[in-house]
């Protein structure tokens, strides 16, 4: 099967949409309590707590095989101004995917967009970011050479 590329729209939601699953519930919350007051949206699947079947490649290119399995919670939701927001988060944190879907329904308007982007999406960009590259040093301090020495059997 042969996709289409992706757009310049889908790669940006595709970036908000991956730091907001990736954040941590309450800093989410937190930072995005104050768009909330003057906001309306009906839920059209609230959010659910499911199952989905992981996948993996051997090295990253090889064969595909069944990883595990891993708890999801899933949420849409539809701005009053007609946006749909979708959300997938990992675990079982339910007030976390109503809030990543109700702020990807908001990113879609461009009234709110940019605020939105500037204050909630880059600071938790920021703060993934250098919890990445903190976790990165710490397997590197950890990580050992292995190398074998001639025998000498020829």
């Amino acid at each position: 099967m042969i996709s289409k590329p992706m757009s310049d729209t889908q790669k940006t939601r595709q970036h908000w949409m991956s730091v907001m699953a990736k954040s941590s519930s309450d800093s989410l919350i937190k930072l995005s309590n104050v768009y909330m007051d003057q906001q309306d949206f009906e839920n059209i699947r609230p959010a659910e707590v499911g199952l989905t079947q992981i996948r993996g490649r051997m090295g990253g290119t090889g064969s595909q095989f069944n990883v595990g399995d891993m708890t999801i919670t899933r949420c849409v939701v539809q701005s009053a101004k007609g946006h749909y927001g979708h959300s997938y988060i990992a675990g079982r944190d339910k007030n976390h995917a109503i809030r990543a879907a109700q702020l990807d329904a908001m990113l879609q308007d461009p009234t709110h967009q940019y605020s939105i982007i500037q204050n909630i999406i880059q600071p938790l960009a920021h703060t993934l970011a250098t919890q990445q590259a903190q976790k990165a040093n710490n397997v590197a301090q950890t990580k050992v050479n292995f190398f074998t020495l001639v025998r000498g059997e020829d």
